[in-house]
């Protein structure tokens, strides 16, 4: 399907799209924003991530659910977008398709566009209510985690990819250390 790049397009149109598979895509206040497939060392982390923390919540028997990529969440009736790894706390923000609302962890590993994760999306999850937003950037082989609580940074911290990490949303119960996620 055709996009038109100069359109302010709704949650709703957007969700009604079928944009093809060759990408992945998501709504950024308004506009349709789209990304290349990752490479491996990324694919290695999100899945790494998801299974760390889906084993977690499992053994714990929490009530937490984990997604990967591609998975819809839509922030607002302008902005949806695919996390690379969340987890939403609040049953009653999944629907079957997508959460509805900001889930409690949101994870991001950077890709190309490092402006994206640092800035834009930062901003967004900071302003829609995620509690606990992580950048993972292989490059610089760091992970930046920030703590949100009503639209405002109440902590950061930065790790490297050999120390620990810990998910502040489980009190700090699990800690994942980047360097064992690599397959």
């Amino acid at each position: 399907m055709a996009v038109d790049e100069l359109k302010k397009y709704t949650a709703e149109e957007f969700l009604q799209m079928e944009l093809g598979s060759e990408k992945q895509y998501e709504l950024i206040d308004g506009v349709i924003v789209s990304y290349s497939a990752p490479n491996e060392l990324h694919q290695d982390i999100v899945l790494g991530l998801g299974s760390e923390l889906r084993s977690f919540i499992r053994g714990n028997g929490g009530s937490c659910k984990p997604f990967i990529a591609p998975f819809d969440v839509k922030l607002d009736d302008h902005t949806v977008v695919q996390p690379d790894v969340l987890v939403v706390c609040d049953q009653s923000k999944l629907d079957g398709k997508r959460c509805n609302g900001a889930p409690d962890i949101v994870i991001e590993v950077v890709s190309s566009d490092k402006k994206n994760d640092y800035s834009i999306k930062l901003e967004i999850y900071k302003e829609a209510g995620v509690k606990e937003y992580w950048i993972i950037d292989p490059s610089a082989e760091r992970t930046v985690v920030y703590i949100f609580d009503n639209s405002r940074v109440t902590d950061l911290n930065i790790y490297t990819f050999d120390k620990p990490v810990p998910v502040n949303i489980f009190g700090s119960a699990l800690t994942i250390t980047i360097d064992n996620l690599a397959y």
